[in-house]
């Protein structure tokens, strides 16, 4: 008896191991994708330069109704957001939902959000900083995200980012080579990528949105903190396990840091060397990827091999 119970625990093991993510379909010329508001208002005209790439695509943009409300930071009530996102991902007509900037407010609206038709008939939903709280979420769930670009910022981005967000909306291949950095922890590895803004990640800790890094490659990136905030946040996902099990780690850009009047002591890359230095899973820093100008496109739930030597680093989407 206690033979067929271990199998099959074993069996339940091996299919839990084998559960594949859901990759949303790719984008095809004539689509429709949507613009939305989660978190900070968009009152301002500014969209024309969003619009005009995704019409070079040949898609077709439709404005949600959060686009223009004004409620204080936010783009509306949470319920208002709310009824915009979810109008649109069970809309069918529309294959993919670009939020039109970061800020706060994401979280206050996700919960109020059913997720069950979208996991029927997922989309791709793009964005990054405060839509971080998407995609942890959705990952949680088993669906893969665009973290990319948003509306806001196409103005400033470079036709060599706009393409990597063209080349994962339409299912072309991925593929990042990095010059190598001396703080960089060679290695190889392969796994789901899985991550985004490291203040986001930290705010969901403990929630049914946390972000589950086992056996995982976790991209984290941030901007605008104290240097001992950045400390306590990496701290607070090695205390949480995030790092068991990892296999690898991929910081993006860690820009505008503060330090106190009594500095801290470690610059952001030398806090997360010190806080990961009991793991031996290989770490990339300065990826282009965050709040920089260069922010190249990246899919969350999707399986990646990442290569650390001591000339580049590469990182590819695995078909």
């Amino acid at each position: 008896m206690l033979r067929i119970y271990l199998l099959l625990f074993f069996l339940v093991s091996q299919l839990q191991a084998q559960t594949t993510m859901i990759i949303p379909p790719n984008l095809q010329k004539g689509d429709t994708i949507a613009i939305v508001a989660t978190a900070r208002k968009n009152i301002v005209d500014n969209l024309k330069p969003a619009l005009d790439l995704a019409k070079s695509w040949g898609l077709n943009v439709v404005i949600g109704k959060t686009i223009g409300l004004d409620n204080h930071q936010l783009a509306g009530t949470d319920e208002e957001r709310a009824a915009d996102f979810q109008e649109m991902i069970d809309n069918p007509n529309v294959k993919a939902v670009w939020c039109v900037r970061g800020g706060y407010g994401t979280a206050r609206m996700v919960e109020l959000v059913d997720f069950s038709k979208f996991k029927a008939n997922p989309k791709w939903i793009i964005g990054f900083s405060d839509v971080t709280v998407i995609h942890s979420h959705l990952n949680t769930l088993g669906v893969a995200t665009i973290h990319g670009i948003m509306p806001v910022n196409v103005e400033k981005a470079s036709a060599k980012v706009e393409e990597t967000l063209r080349k994962a909306l339409f299912g072309e291949n991925l593929k990042y080579t990095v010059p190598c950095q001396n703080e960089n922890r060679l290695g190889v590895a392969q796994g789901e990528l899985v991550g985004g803004n490291l203040s986001i990640l930290y705010s969901m800790m403990g929630s049914e949105s946390q972000v589950d890094c086992k056996g995982k490659i976790l991209f984290i990136e941030d901007l605008d903190e104290y240097l001992y905030h950045i400390d306590r946040m990496m701290l607070s996902l090695k205390r949480c396990g995030c790092f068991d099990g990892l296999q690898g780690l991929v910081v993006g850009s860690f820009i505008k840091m503060h330090d106190n009047e009594i500095p801290w002591g470690k610059n952001a890359h030398e806090i997360i060397l010190d806080i990961t230095k009991k793991y031996n899973f290989p770490i990339v820093f300065d990826f282009p990827a965050g709040h920089i100008h260069d922010n190249s496109t990246l899919i969350f739930g999707k399986k990646v091999s990442l290569e650390i030597n001591d000339k580049e680093t590469i990182l590819k989407y695995q078909n």
